[in-house]
């Protein structure tokens, strides 16, 4: 792990659980939806927070 302090990841976990969070609604909100380019902008929008947390969870790997 870099060299975090304990402000530093905590502050991680939370912004994880936040993208993790906006993943699981967008991909929800996305499956609602019957108009096909908001259906898409949901879609981009969840891979976009998936592909946020794959970075976030990097720092804890270091």
């Amino acid at each position: 792990m870099a060299n975090l302090n304990q402000n530093e990841l905590q502050n991680l976990r939370h912004l994880i659980g936040t993208q993790s969070t906006c993943y699981e609604k967008l991909n929800d909100y996305a499956s609602q939806c019957a108009d096909p380019q908001i259906k898409q902008m949901f879609t981009k929008s969840a891979q976009d927070a998936l592909n946020t947390k794959a970075k976030l969870m990097t720092f804890l790997n270091d």
